[in-house]
């Protein structure tokens, strides 16, 4: 995008409000909706014309009202503004993988190499490096007709293969006039295609897509993308999430949970293992020590599945609670876009948003200052159709070659006082299927995750039984199930003890909580810090957790509740140390001869 210039201006200031800038148009020209507009201050103390990215968020007449994503020091009336002529768009092509952006993707990096760690206003940097050379591969020939999304070739970007397709905007048949083979940059042409008008378009590396619109639903319109239904999990060895509240693969999550619960300690596990092909961190607006540990951590850390560096499958979105609220709010939009790119290239993306509130928050500010008619607790009225719209992006999609492709979107939410009854929190509960809830009690309990099993749930447990069915085994969903009651139980039994003591419990109440007790020990818990134990395939899964029905199942015949307590505390300690063995080692196998032993006896 050229430089603004003042002589360009085709509109004005007219008032200013924090972030929120009030232009009138000049002459014919015309604002448009979510166009974004430059704003040029004169009173600056810069030494040069500074350019400030706002988008028009609602006009009337040959007026408007645009957020500013940045500071509006400065800003007075009269001051011009340059319209761009484009929505707020993002750049599309290789070299995004292992790349930290901010909400409007800008590199981070290069603006620290550029500009120091305090970044100046009004800078827009290229998010994709002009520089890098890439061998493009054709795949098609001259004469070959595509539409929207067709492969035309691709480049090797870390370890896979980015497809360089048909750009996404182009409505019917396109024909390939030539396509070339060699090693370019992103502006560089690799083809040039005839649309069907009879104008003749090149096509590089990069194309640009507006964020607030759903690249699934444009290429579902123009019958290139067919939705597919999720019919597999998303596995994250995680015990407790894989087995009775699992995710689908293409499907929607959330995890909300007060201040200090672990929600991104999980999302960061959840990130590192799931077996996904590319993951995007979207950190809208969390605290900027939590999003240091990220950035830090994460191309230290081996992916699991290639033993290369975590971040050659990753992208960070980062806008900290100290960045201005504008783009904080825009960056989800950025990364879910980023998301459904590599879905149309057919591979599994997993985006994680932390957190959602932020958000929403952000939201509730900007509407606040547009004077609109606020909802509960000052957020807008329409706070409810943007999250359903913003997890609606998620999806099983088969695109115009007939791969396959997912994305799934979790988001954490961090409700004030850990109040789940607010907003921002039953609005997501009501879209997504998947709800994992933290308890500040479990987390106070060093249990870890603190995912409260009595009081989440998940809606593709039954929806995936046929895969549980043909993958695990044919009864798999009903013994999860049951596990899940004999925990409801279990904490009846807990209850009603802390009121009469052991005593004022049946024999065989006190057993099925220390059965309860023994699985949430043993299953639900998961050690972070043990190489073996924080990360469990769910072949391993299947098999422990057979095992554990089994135990539960057997016919126990305890002279007391004494003798039932020790026998679960002997057995929990024996399991504890079958999890931290490694998979059929030697010591793996003498655990589980010396439980099943165990067992036996009693």
């Amino acid at each position: 995008m050229n430089e603004p210039k003042p002589s360009e201006a085709t509109a004005r200031v007219i008032a200013v409000q924090d972030d929120i800038v009030s232009i009138e148009s000049q002459g014919d020209a015309s604002l448009t909706k979510n166009e974004v507009v430059f704003v040029l201050p004169s009173r600056s103390e810069a030494k040069h014309q500074e350019r400030l990215k706002a988008e028009v968020l609602r006009i009337y007449g040959k007026r408007a009202d645009a957020q500013v994503y940045e500071s509006t020091l400065g800003v007075g009336v009269g001051d011009p503004v340059v319209q761009s002529g484009e929505q707020l768009s993002v750049e599309l092509g290789p070299g995004l993988l292992c790349q930290v952006y901010d909400g409007l993707q800008n590199p981070l990096d290069l603006l620290a190499t550029k500009f120091g760690y305090f970044l100046p206003r009004g800078v827009d940097l290229p998010a994709l490096d002009r520089n890098t050379k890439w061998a493009f591969t054709p795949c098609v020939q001259t004469g070959t007709r595509l539409y929207a999304g067709a492969t035309l070739g691709s480049v090797q970007e870390r370890r896979f293969k980015h497809k360089i397709m048909v750009p996404f905007d182009i409505k019917g048949e396109v024909e390939v006039v030539w396509i070339q083979q060699g090693n370019v940059t992103v502006d560089e042409a690799v083809t040039k295609i005839r649309l069907p008008g009879g104008k003749e378009q090149i096509v590089t590396l990069k194309q640009r897509w507006p964020v607030r619109n759903p690249l699934s639903q444009t290429m579902l319109r123009n019958n290139v993308n067919q939705r597919q239904y999720p019919s597999a999990p998303l596995v994250t060895h995680l015990r407790l999430i894989d087995t009775f509240f699992p995710i689908a693969l293409g499907g929607t999550g959330c995890i909300p949970g007060p201040f200090g619960a672990g929600k991104t300690v999980l999302q960061s596990l959840i990130a590192r293992n799931s077996e996904v092909d590319i993951v995007i961190v979207v950190a809208c607006g969390e605290r900027a020590g939590e999003v240091v540990e990220t950035i830090s951590e994460f191309p230290l850390m081996t992916d699991p599945r290639t033993g290369g560096s975590l971040m050659d499958r990753t992208i960070i979105i980062c806008n900290t609670s100290s960045m201005p609220v504008a783009a904080r709010e825009a960056s989800i939009y950025t990364g879910i876009t980023l998301g459904e790119y590599y879905r149309q290239m057919g591979l599994n993306v997993l985006l994680l948003a932390d957190s959602t509130s932020r958000w929403a928050q952000a939201m509730r500010e900007t509407s606040g200052r547009l004077e609109e008619i606020p909802g509960e607790e000052a957020f807008p009225a329409y706070l409810d159709s943007s999250i359903k719209s913003l997890y609606e992006r998620a999806g099983v999609i088969a695109n115009a070659d007939g791969h396959i492709g997912s994305l799934t979107m979790i988001g954490t939410v961090s409700p004030a006082g850990g109040n789940f009854e607010e907003p921002v929190t039953q609005s997501t509960l009501s879209t997504v299927k998947t709800f994992l809830g933290l308890s500040a009690d479990r987390a106070y309990k060093r249990f870890y995750p603190a995912v409260d099993p009595l009081l989440s749930w998940s809606r593709y447990l039954e929806q995936l039984n046929p895969w549980y069915q043909r993958e695990l085994a044919p009864d798999w969903t009903e013994q999860v199930q049951a596990v899940l009651r004999l925990l409801g139980h279990g904490n009846s039994v807990h209850e009603m003890i802390q009121v009469a003591g052991e005593e004022g419990v049946t024999l065989e109440d006190f057993i099925a909580y220390q059965q309860a007790l023994f699985v949430d020990m043993v299953y639900l818990q998961q050690d972070a810090f043990d190489n073996v134990d924080v990360s469990v395939p769910l072949a391993r899964q299947k098999e422990t957790f057979m095992l554990i029905v089994k135990l539960i199942a057997a016919d126990y015949r305890f002279a007391d509740q004494n003798h039932a307590r020790d026998y679960f505390t002997r057995l929990t300690g024996l399991f504890k140390n079958l999890n931290y063995a490694v998979w059929q080692s030697a010591e793996y196998k003498q655990l589980l001869d010396k439980i099943i032993h165990l067992n036996t006896a009693s």
